[in-house]
């Protein structure tokens, strides 16, 4: 994790200065705060869970500071990122929310686990969300938490996402 501080600051710079939009430099639900809390507030949540490996813990934090780099910026991925992070970051790219939800069980456990972070923040600031994207957005995140439990078993984001519903 000796790279996580100017890993930060990439992510950051590339939400806040290589936006494809100007609407996507900030969250959606204010329109004002930067978009660059998600993925740091998602890696530093995964930090957290202590049980995983630590070669995933690195590994999922760093993929999820970049996770919608490809999706939401014109930036590329930084070349220092191992072909781990690289793989990771791309199989959490997809084209539209539906294809996400579709695709998503095809794509290796350790996506669909750092999936759910992004689910779950989405979540704590979707007040943008109408009540049927919510109930749907909800149900999709309930089930990748059963899908990373059933993988990982209990950790803290399942909890989280839980307590959302």
């Amino acid at each position: 994790m000796k790279n996580l501080i100017q890993h930060i600051i990439a992510a950051w710079s590339a939400h806040a200065d290589h936006a494809k939009t100007p609407s996507m430099a900030v969250r959606r639900w204010d329109n004002c705060t930067p978009y660059g809390v998600h993925p740091i507030w998602c890696a530093m949540t995964f930090l957290h869970e202590t049980t995983l490996p630590k070669s995933l813990r690195e590994a999922g934090a760093t993929a999820l500071l970049f996770h919608d780099a490809l999706e939401d910026t014109n930036v590329v991925l930084p070349e220092q990122l191992t072909k781990r992070v690289q793989k990771l970051v791309r199989g959490m790219t997809f084209a539209t929310s539906q294809e996400e939800e579709q695709k998503v069980w095809r794509r290796s456990k350790e996506v669909r686990l750092l999936k759910l972070y992004d689910k779950v923040s989405n979540l704590l600031d979707g007040a943008w969300m109408t009540p049927e994207r919510r109930e749907r957005y909800m149900s999709y995140t309930l089930r990748l938490a059963e899908d990373v439990e059933k993988n990982y078993g209990s950790l803290n984001i399942i909890r989280i996402a839980r307590s959302l519903v």
